[in-house]
């Protein structure tokens, strides 16, 4: 059985540290908890950037720092996000097309997104998440041209259905990789049974890791490393080692996400054997100039 491929996602783009203080922000402090994540036991790390007051930042230059902090600390496979409100999309895949990491986000499908509070009975977000199919096949080109494995974010049963057209058009080509988004607010419940309902309907032979949000992130890993699959946690998704305790780093969530795995039975890849799971490029990619030159 092949290796469970672990994924810390750094810093996310909603949270702030008056939520989590061990949120990064600045690209040295990304490249500090990417190298944390890497040596608790992650193969990928999963990067928003951000500004260094904590918004969100969509600068080709923050994301090529950010590159080369994390690559001057950890080979660990990195993956940029494309996932915005109100962005233009070609602001949105500026980064991949020049930097060329060696994965990225892309989103499968429109919803509402919302966070809720049962306390307050008020909504703190409230957008719709818009991914067209021209938005998506945009950025599925983009990535084609410039050498980035896709990693397609599915937050409902229909995101999976929306790859069906672009495989037919050979704008989405193998192999597939996935990544089962549960309990957004507007999206899938995060249960073991749409899980396994999500997972049914993924195409053959594909990869795919779950994504649960908040304290469901535990349960769906452990569910995900029985029956093979792969796993994501950090703090985008979830601050809590447990209910009422808060991680300190991502470093923290990735130990406990490797202690099950090992639990379970089931080993935790290295970065190289990551690489080779997925069938990426041998070699860690290296941080690349604007003008597309290798540094």
């Amino acid at each position: 059985m092949s290796k469970t491929i672990i994924s810390a996602a750094l810093t996310g783009v909603l949270a702030t540290r008056e939520q989590c203080p061990a949120i990064p922000y600045t690209p040295k402090e990304i490249g500090e908890e990417a190298k944390r994540a890497a040596d608790a036991g992650a193969a990928i790390v999963h990067i928003h950037a951000r500004t260094p007051d904590g918004s969100p930042d969509w600068s080709v230059d923050t994301f090529a720092e950010i590159f080369a902090e994390v690559r001057a600390r950890t080979d660990v496979i990195i993956n940029f996000s494309t996932g915005a409100v109100g962005i233009p999309p070609e602001d949105r895949i500026a980064h991949i097309r020049d930097l060329r990491p060696e994965m990225a986000a892309l989103n499968m499908g429109s919803m509402n997104y919302a966070i809720y509070s049962e306390k307050r009975k008020v909504f703190y977000h409230d957008h719709v998440f818009a991914n067209p199919f021209h938005d998506i096949q945009f950025f599925l080109e983009t990535m084609n041209g410039a050498g980035v494995r896709p990693e397609m974010e599915c937050f409902d049963a229909g995101h999976i259905g929306n790859t069906r057209p672009l495989i037919d058009m050979g704008v989405l080509e193998p192999p597939f990789q996935f990544s089962l988004i549960l309990g957004v607010l507007g999206g899938i419940p995060g249960t073991t049974r749409h899980l396994v309902d999500q997972v049914d309907g993924l195409p053959a032979g594909s990869h795919w890791q779950v994504i649960g949000i908040g304290l469901n992130q535990w349960p769906l890993a452990a569910a995900a490393i029985t029956m093979g699959g792969n796993v994501r946690v950090g703090l985008e998704d979830n601050f809590y080692i447990e209910g009422g305790r808060m991680a300190t780093s991502n470093g923290e969530l990735v130990e406990k996400a490797a202690r099950v795995c090992r639990d379970l039975g089931r080993d935790v890849a290295t970065a190289p054997e990551a690489r080779t799971q997925l069938g990426l490029d041998a070699e860690p990619r290296q941080t690349r100039s604007r003008s597309g030159m290798q540094s």
